[in-house]
């Protein structure tokens, strides 16, 4: 899709999906409080932004891969969310507020992990992990309203801003100056969540966290576990 995008083009990003549940309830509440009143498109979805990235923590731990576990709403249902399932409610507050929005995936290393969460994956590749793009200004801008800042503090990493015109997807340096985040492949942009596609990559490359039973993921708590990592150095 060219940057200069027709409104039949953004059609499929402003309707409500399986996961992207922007005509649930509490979504739609949601959107309208975090957005407030008054500004423009960009000035919304950089409120929705922060209200996404810091009203609700980054937990990768007890993430249900089901259908009712992986939606946008579910995070407001939990109080938390990981990369994918705070993307979803990014993109389905936006689209409540009638501003398209897309969910993106990538394949990362230097993720922010804790000791335990990497001992769990048995790898440090980060497969399908979700950012979201909005479009503003005539322009799709990525976004990543995924670690909270709380979490950054306590990981001594620089928290990840947006100001609605430039991309926001990179952790390239730590708060130390140290390398962080690297992209390593790129999956595409979707109207909604490709569940069978990111089930089968966590299934295959995680098999100690996803098991047969996928509602019953690995239980952890990210922020407690950053904090003793950092303790213990």
């Amino acid at each position: 899709m060219s940057e200069a995008a027709t409104v039949e083009d953004l059609q499929p990003f402003l309707q409500p999906t399986t996961y992207v549940d922007s005509d649930h309830e509490a979504v739609i509440a949601f959107a309208h409080r975090a957005a407030g009143e008054g500004g423009s498109d960009l000035d919304k979805a950089v409120r929705l932004y922060y209200a996404v990235r810091d009203e609700f923590r980054y937990d990768p731990y007890g993430v249900e891969m089901t259908e009712a576990g992986m939606k946008g709403s579910a995070v407001l249902q939990r109080g938390n969310g990981f990369c994918i399932t705070k993307g979803a409610l990014m993109a389905a507050a936006c689209r409540v507020l009638g501003i398209p929005a897309r969910l993106g995936f990538a394949d990362v290393r230097n993720h922010m992990a804790s000791k335990r969460m990497l001992e769990l994956m048995q790898t440090d590749l980060f497969v399908y992990h979700g950012y979201v793009e909005i479009y503003l200004e005539g322009k799709w801008v990525k976004a990543t309203p995924v670690f909270n800042l709380s979490l950054c503090e306590k990981f001594g990493t620089l928290p990840l801003e947006f100001d609605g015109r430039n991309d926001s997807v990179f952790h390239p340096f730590d708060a130390a100056g140290n390398r962080h985040m690297e992209y390593i492949t790129d999956h595409g942009t979707f109207a909604d969540l490709p569940f069978d596609d990111v089930l089968a990559s966590f299934m295959k490359h995680y098999p100690a966290m996803y098991g047969e039973d996928r509602g019953a993921a690995v239980q952890g708590d990210m922020e407690a576990e950053a904090e003793a990592d950092r303790r213990s150095e």
